[in-house]
């Protein structure tokens, strides 16, 4: 039986629909995507993992040759959720027009996997003397739960992973990472005319933002790095909503906020920072504040101690390596070897209406591929 094409690959990729959200309205999980992802391979002869992480989200592990160290090319299953009515075309069918893939997930980056395949289906793996691991993840645009468990329990020992997220094939040693929380205030509601019949939530709340917005500037002032075109961790105000009626004394209001630490940073040190900046209100206003997750932090990550591999892949593509501000896997499989983040695509088409993958991607990107297969599995 003939393989499937690369095109058709990527047409069943981006019509099967896996889609992550903390909405449950919207969540999926990856199951059908992943039993496409392990019959393909298993053909390539691949051995190949499945581990159920939570239910019907899973991990996918496959390899292709013996012995230690090799290349981990990894990326995730899901997609964002797509804005309804906003498309000009399907974004559940893969969409071949203008010399491009349109599509929920073209760049953003089920697509990879068929640069995957396509790359090692073409490849005389004879003569391998290291590993090629595929490693496919759940959950990476809500909670990152796929990397996470991952790294948690894998036991291989790749000597380099690839992420294979969107970078317009420009090699990245490194981003910063992601905090976002919620605050609270509850306050004691009321009539306007009286304001000591009731506590103002928004009025506390300013108080918060304010002492915020000092945490800020400590921020700015007290931490650099200079491999950044924003040297300094960022904290936004993102999202506010509070009260009802302009006659009625608020009694709650509610503050998202997040902020994005540079590598090197402590989440737990940051989290004290935050928790410190907001203590004397605490104290002014009892048991009237509540922070909260709005998702599992992400910590900054660097590709630090590397030049070798940099150069390689710089080397490779082409192409100087630089850091970004967007958060991927990489500081999770970075615990398990050196990680970098390089894949086809530009992350400007994320999470938007009308994503696509420009062909000129394809044959570059399945270029670097085989060289890194070559480079990282044979010597």
């Amino acid at each position: 039986m003939q393989f499937p094409t690369f095109n058709h690959i990527y047409h069943t990729l981006i019509s099967t629909s896996s889609i992550s959200s903390p909405d449950q309205r919207w969540d999926q999980g990856n199951q059908e995507v992943i039993t496409h992802l392990a019959q393909w391979l298993e053909d390539l002869g691949f051995a190949v993992e499945i581990e159920e992480v939570e239910k019907g989200k899973m991990n996918l592990l496959a390899k292709k040759g013996e012995g230690t160290g090799g290349l981990l090319l990894a990326g995730h299953t899901d997609t964002v959720p797509y804005d309804e009515g906003r498309w000009d075309y399907d974004p559940l069918a893969l969409t071949e027009t203008h010399d491009r893939f349109y599509g929920l997930g073209t760049a953003d980056m089920k697509g990879f996997f068929a640069f995957i395949i396509e790359a090692v289906k073409e490849f005389d793996l004879s003569g391998q003397t290291k590993p090629l691991y595929v490693l496919a993840t759940c959950d990476e645009e809500t909670s990152m739960l796929g990397a996470r468990h991952f790294t948690e329990s894998s036991t291989i020992k790749p000597d380099y992973c690839i992420i294979g997220e969107p970078t317009s094939l420009k090699p990245i040693h490194g981003h910063k990472g992601h905090i976002a929380q919620s605050i609270r205030v509850t306050g004691k509601s009321g009539h306007s005319s009286d304001p000591a019949n009731g506590i103002n939530a928004i009025e506390i709340m300013n108080e918060v933002m304010f002492a915020l917005m000092q945490l800020k500037q400590r921020l700015i002032k007290d931490y650099h790095h200079p491999g950044f075109a924003i040297p300094h961790p960022t904290l936004n105000l993102g999202h506010i909503h509070g009260g009802d009626s302009p006659n009625r004394i608020c009694g709650c209001c509610e503050l998202h906020f997040d902020l994005r630490p540079l590598p090197g940073l402590s989440i737990d040190g940051l989290e004290n920072q935050i928790r410190q900046s907001l203590a004397d209100i605490e104290q002014k206003w009892p048991n009237l504040l509540s922070i909260t997750h709005l998702h599992e932090p992400i910590p900054g990550y660097e590709c630090a101690g590397e030049e070798t591999f940099i150069r390689d892949l710089e080397i490779i593509t082409e192409q100087k390596s630089e850091t970004v501000n967007y958060c991927t896997e990489a500081p999770f499989l970075q615990q398990l070897c050196p990680t970098l983040v390089l894949g086809p695509g530009s992350i400007n088409q994320a999470h938007q209406p009308n994503e696509y993958l420009e062909h000129k991607y394809i044959q570059p990107t399945i270029a670097v591929l085989q060289q890194m297969i070559g480079k990282y599995c044979y010597n």
